[in-house]
């Protein structure tokens, strides 16, 4: 969709039939791309997980073309890491809580398919486990740093002091 064009985003959650009017010069669409993710307007992942997994699996392709050309194993898999998970690990945090077990499944049968390969070693975290860690790593930072964008999400800090000793 071009930056200068106007679109409409409307969310069907209620009803079907929930949808403003339309307006002249404003078209309605049913995904949005927000910073590299897509969202559908059934607030759905689906489609950017797709799209993640076909933008990896063309890095795969390269990363087994650079195999055949002599490149070690070592560097392959230190390229895996920065560039295919990277790419499957963006912006995780905001768009995990939507996809759908199918969603994940496909994640880690991509991952599975790389470990096959000698691209990544199976002893490393799964996706779930890596998008676990990264979360948990936001919400440590997010608790480190009082003028931190998200920190007026979460409810004031409670600092009473409790004895469980008599």
């Amino acid at each position: 969709m071009p930056s200068n064009s106007a679109s409409k985003f409307c969310f069907e959650i209620l009803a079907r039939d929930c949808n403003p009017p339309v307006l002249p010069g404003i078209s309605r669409v049913t995904t949005i791309t927000m910073l590299g993710v897509t969202v559908s307007n059934r607030l759905s992942v689906t489609e950017h997980v797709s799209r993640v997994i076909s933008k990896c699996a063309q890095s795969l392709y390269a990363m087994k073309v650079l195999r055949c050309y002599g490149m070690c194993e070592d560097a392959l898999k230190i390229i895996f890491k920065s560039v295919i998970v990277a790419k499957i690990l963006y912006a995780s945090p905001a768009w995990w809580g939507f996809a759908t077990i199918s969603d994940k499944q496909r994640l880690e049968s991509f991952i599975r398919r790389a470990v096959r390969l000698g691209f990544y070693d199976s002893g490393v975290l799964a996706v779930t486990d890596l998008v676990a860690e990264l979360d948990d790593i936001l919400f440590a930072s997010v608790l480190a740093n009082d003028s931190h964008v998200l920190r007026n999400l979460l409810p004031d800090r409670n600092d009473c002091s409790c004895s469980l000793i008599a």
